[in-house]
């Protein structure tokens, strides 16, 4: 039984896992601005290899049987009226909305202007740009920047590659010592410049930048992959501010509504529910807010059902490729411990094909 119109802003992995659950139950509207969605997951390599950049491209014309796909921007959501509003004025009536704008990730992560030809292009001059460096400068020591690091490696065997972290250890957010010291061996053993405990900043002379010991590296390309910001400035704009953290994340509860909002849910990198924004994550709030919104939506009578609460996840499994064929992979177990495992285990869980068979059967396509 179709019952209730559902709004969700955002057609990134906790959108699109959200509008296919409800897709049954509710009038489902996906709004988003771009006409297809971006796996982000393979855009790292997108970035550097040509033969992988239409890869993370994958129409949203498949996954909804029921619902409709809207593509346009969302500058504010008007809580009195129930509505929410467009840049060209349209106006989206709703039982419920749900936010999960994501964040912004640095480039090559990154969709590109509002189509996929302009996507398509940024990718192209990130390609080229690395065939022709003589010295990429990296900085950040997380999954993604480990990550970019050994994909332009093995991309450019003759290029100089250099990794640059603030920290003490490749891989630190993951509490895994163990997981960080066989990244910095494969990247060492690949001939990476590997420097840690170097804060970067520009320098004052083009294509320079500096540490805070003062020392200065010259490189002709560089990438940030130092950290995401949620994509929420259009909710502060649009007057609800109130609904967010310092840190521009959407404050919600254990059921994951926007507090103070029994209508409004918030699922994601963009809320503050979980430190970890990782894919997985993101998922398990969309399984857990799909199910919270149909028993809203059904929520008089005497089958009433309770909301679920949603539990942070703070260990859970994390591979990071190091190009197609090898990779670290840290697995959870019983008792606090973290098992980390190699090449064969990341290559075929992630590292082969960036999930990409996965996520295109989730909108509705084959595999290949």
């Amino acid at each position: 039984m179709i019952d209730g119109d559902v709004v969700v802003i955002g057609g990134g992995y906790a959108g699109v896992r959200l509008a296919k659950r409800l897709d049954a139950t509710a009038r489902v509207t996906l709004v988003d601005r771009k006409e297809v969605f971006f796996h982000r997951i393979s855009s790292l390599r997108a970035g550097v290899r040509k033969e992988w950049s239409a890869t993370p491209f994958i129409s949203y014309d498949r996954l909804l049987r029921h619902g409709q796909l809207v593509v346009g921007k969302v500058v504010r959501i008007d809580t009195a009226e129930r509505r929410v509003v467009l840049a060209n004025g349209t106006r989206l009536p709703y039982d419920v909305v749900v936010i999960a704008t994501g964040a912004d990730y640095p480039e090559p992560a990154r969709f590109a202007g509002t189509t996929t030809e302009e996507a398509m292009k940024s990718l192209a001059e990130h390609q080229q740009k690395i065939a022709f460096a003589e010295h990429v400068l990296v900085v950040g020591g997380g999954p993604s920047g480990v990550e970019l690091s050994a994909e332009i490696r093995l991309a450019r065997p003759d290029a100089r590659v250099t990794l640059a972290h603030s920290g003490s250890a490749l891989l630190g957010s993951t509490g895994s010592q163990r997981a960080g010291r066989k990244a910095r061996e494969w990247l060492e053993a690949h001939d990476v410049e590997v420097r840690l405990d170097s804060f970067m900043a520009p320098g004052n002379d083009f294509a320079t930048y500096r540490d805070a010991r003062g020392d200065v590296i010259t490189a002709d390309l560089s990438f940030w992959a130092t950290g995401t910001t949620p994509n929420t400035l259009w909710l502060r704009l649009g007057g609800h501010g109130d609904l967010l953290t310092p840190s521009g994340h959407v404050k919600v509860d254990r059921s994951l509504r926007a507090e103070g909002h029994l209508d409004v849910f918030a699922v994601g990198d963009v809320n503050d529910a979980t430190e970890l924004k990782i894919t997985p994550a993101a998922l398990a709030q969309a399984d857990l807010a799909a199910w919270n919104i149909r028993a809203h939506l059904n929520s008089s009578g005497k089958h009433r059902k309770e909301p679920r609460f949603y539990r942070p996840i703070h260990r859970t499994p994390l591979i990071v490729p190091f190009g197609p064929a090898d990779g670290v992979t840290m697995l959870p177990v019983p008792g606090g411990e973290t098992a980390v495992l190699g090449s064969r285990t990341s290559a075929v869980a992630k590292a082969k094909t960036l999930m990409t068979p996965y996520m295109r059967r989730q909108l509705g396509y084959t595999a290949a």
